[in-house]
């Protein structure tokens, strides 16, 4: 291991700095996965009522 290796654990800021990266990481994919979901939904619909208008 590195010498000047600092493990976040070894004080509050370093840990808080820590642990906020890790959360925000998990938020944006969480997101991510909502908004191609909310998109698909909106070409379905749009799709949907393009034929129904059409047919």
């Amino acid at each position: 291991m590195a010498e000047n290796y600092t493990d976040p654990s070894g004080n509050t800021q370093a840990f808080r700095a820590f642990a906020d990266t890790a959360d925000s990481t998990d938020e944006r994919t969480s997101r991510t996965g909502l908004m191609i979901g909310v998109a698909a939904v909106v070409v379905i619909l749009v799709a949907l009522g393009g034929w129904l208008a059409l047919g």
